[in-house]
This record gives structure tokens, sequence and C-alpha cells, in this order.
């Protein structure tokens, strides 16, 4: 009986573990927002909610927009791909950022995120736009 308890006991915490990020399948998952079809993964973002739940974007932009119309949404974590590496999610809040200048995103947010401040300095540079921080992209 108390190697079910302990069994039935690991079961509820296992199920109730932070969910990570789930990769999103291109040409085949949909944006939560704006309903197309993803398809560029270097765009591509994700959020989860706090009961585990995970809504895929087309874009970064698409993400905040409905974020913010859904503020209610206990948010557990954002992750966004990482631009140098195709489908390759990383934290939202962890991400170097870049905005405007010649990149062009799928629904016109034009910020593009990768892992390092190196890296972003020469997206900054190749793309001629701005550094810009997860704080502001947020609010």
């Amino acid at each position: 009986m108390r190697k079910i308890s302990y069994f039935l006991l690991f079961i509820v915490m296992v199920s109730c573990a932070p969910q990570g990020a789930e990769p999103i399948k291109l040409n085949a998952d949909g944006c939560e927002f704006c309903k197309m079809t993803i398809a560029d993964g270097k765009f591509g973002a994700e959020l989860i909610t706090a009961k585990g739940r995970v809504y895929k974007f087309d874009d970064m932009h698409c993400m905040i927009n409905y974020h913010k119309e859904n503020s209610s949404t206990n948010i557990q974590s954002f992750f966004i791909h990482d631009f140098n590496q195709d489908n390759a999610l990383i934290a939202a809040e962890s991400a170097y950022y870049v905005k405007g200048g010649e990149i062009n995103s799928p629904m016109r947010g034009n910020t593009i995120a990768v892992q390092t401040e190196a890296e972003a300095k020469q997206m900054a540079e190749k793309y001629k736009a701005n550094p810009i921080s997860w704080s502001e992209i947020i609010k």
C-alpha cells in the first residue's frame, strides 16, 4: 500500500511540474492570434500559461498582442525563436533583441531574438537595426 501511495504522489508531482517549450511544427501549427500557419522558423514565439496550456505564434508581435488582449491570463513563460537557429526556442527573458531597420518579420513586428549580446550587436549592424530589451517589448 505504501508503494502505491508513493507512486501516486510521484505521478501527481510529475503532472504538476512546469512545462517547457514545445517545438513549433512549421507549416502545420497555426498562430493563436492571427490564425496564419507558422512558416518561418526565425520569428516564431510561444507562451505557456500557468495551467500548462501552450499558445504558438508566427511572430513575436502576435504573441505580445495576444498577451495584451488576454492580460488576465496567468503566464508561466514566454519563448522566442532564435533567429540564428531555425526553429530553436529560447526563453524570452534571457534573449537579446534587435528591432527595426531592414528586419522583415511575418506580421511586421520586425524584431529578432538571439542568445548572446555579441550576436545582437552583429545583427544590429547587419540589419541597420537597434537593440531593444524584453521589458520594452512586453510593456
